[in-house]
C-alpha cells in the first residue's frame, strides 16, 4: 500500500518544521539533504553496472531513453536536454519522455501517470528500438505509466533500468539493472520533489556522465567534444587545448583555427605532430577516444 513506502513516512526531524524561524527551518532542510549523498554512495556497485550495459548498448547504436512522470519525468528530460550542450551528441542520442508530454514539463499533470498503456504508447512512439536502453524514473517504484513502458521495452528486448527511492519497488523486480537511493522520509511528508528528487537528479548525473566518460567524449577531465559556437564557449576550447596539450594560449589558438574549430582534433595534432587530416584518421580509427588515436 502506498502508506506503507518510505517515500511516503513521516520525517521525524521536521514534525515542527512549520513553527520555526526561517534560519531554523532551511536548517532542518539542509541537514536532511546532508544525508542523501551517502544514501546515493550505496547504490554506487548497482548504478555502475547499469552505466556498463547502458555504454555497450549505444557502442552498438543504442539510444538512451528516460521514462518518468511528474518530478521524476521533469528530471529525467533534464538530463537528455543537457547532453547535446555538453558532449555534442545527437538530441536523439539521449531521449526523455515525460507523462502528458511537453505540457507537463511546466504545468502539473500528474492525473496522466497511472495509465500503463499511455506509458507504452509514448515509448513506441518515440522510435525506441530493441537495441536501446530504457531507464524508468519513479521515486514511490510503483508508477503504472512507467511500468507499462518498462514492460513494453522488455518484450522487444531492449536493455531496461529503474532508478526509485523505495526498498525492493515494483519497478526494481520488473527491470534488469535497479537502483535505489534510499534518502528516506521527505520533510514534507510525501513530497518527493524534494530529498527523492535530489537523490534521482545525482543518479541521473552519474548515469549520462558515466555513459559518455565510457565512449570517449571526455579526455581526462575535460569536455573535448566542446562546439566553439560562441564566445563563451570559444574561449573554452581554447583552454581545454592549452592544458590537455600542455601549450601555450596563442598556440592553443592557432590549433584551433588549424584543426577546423574541433577540440579533439587539435589536442591530437598537437601531441602526434601531424597534420589536420592525419589527426582525423587517427580519431576515426579510435572511434574517437582521444588516449586511443595518442596511443
Amino acid at each position: 500500500m502506498l502508506k506503507r513506502l518510505l517515500t511516503e513516512q513521516p520525517h521525524p526531524g521536521s514534525a515542527r518544521i512549520g513553527e520555526l524561524g526561517t534560519v531554523e527551518m532551511l536548517a532542518v532542510m539542509n541537514s536532511a539533504d546532508a544525508e542523501i549523498a551517502a544514501a546515493v554512495a550505496i547504490e554506487i556497485p548497482r548504478i555502475a553496472a547499469a552505466v556498463d550495459a547502458i555504454a555497450a548498448r549505444m557502442e552498438r547504436g543504442g539510444h538512451l531513453t528516460y521514462i518518468g512522470a511528474g518530478t521524476s519525468g521533469r528530471l529525467g528530460v533534464l538530463d537528455a536536454a543537457e547532453c547535446p550542450p555538453t558532449f555534442h551528441v545527437p538530441p536523439e542520442m539521449v531521449r526523455g519522455i515525460i507523462a502528458g508530454g511537453e505540457m507537463a514539463l511546466s504545468r502539473a499533470t500528474e492525473a496522466s501517470e497511472d495509465d500503463p498503456d499511455s506509458g507504452a504508447r509514448d515509448l513506441l512512439a518515440s522510435g525506441f528500438g530493441a537495441g536501446d536502453a530504457l531507464v524508468g524514473i519513479a521515486a514511490s517504484g510503483r508508477t503504472p505509466y512507467v511500468l507499462g513502458a518498462i514492460e513494453a521495452a522488455r518484450k522487444m528486448g531492449a536493455l531496461t533500468a529503474g532508478i526509485s527511492c523505495t526498498p525492493d519497488s515494483e519497478l526494481s523486480r520488473a527491470v534488469e539493472f535497479p537502483m535505489e537511493p534510499k534518502p528516506g522520509p521527505e520533510i514534507l511528508t510525501g513530497s518527493t520533489r524534494l530529498r527523492a528528487g535530489t537523490a534521482t537528479k545525482m543518479v541521473l548525473n552519474m548515469i549520462s556522465t558515466g555513459v559518455m566518460i565510457k565512449l570517449g567524449y571526455v579526455y581526462g577531465n575535460l569536455m573535448v567534444n566542446v562546439q566553439p559556437t560562441n564566445k563563451k564557449l570559444e574561449d573554452r576550447a581554447r583552454r581545454i587545448i592549452e592544458q590537455a596539450a600542455g601549450v601555450t594560449e596563442a598556440r592553443a589558438a592557432a590549433l584551433l583555427e588549424e584543426s577546423g574549430r574541433n577540440v579533439r582534433t587539435a589536442i591530437v595534432m598537437e601531441e602526434k605532430r601531424v597534420s589536420r587530416e592525419q589527426a582525423e584518421e587517427l580519431l576515426r580509427a579510435a572511434q574517437g577516444r582521444i588516449k586511443e588515436a595518442l596511443e
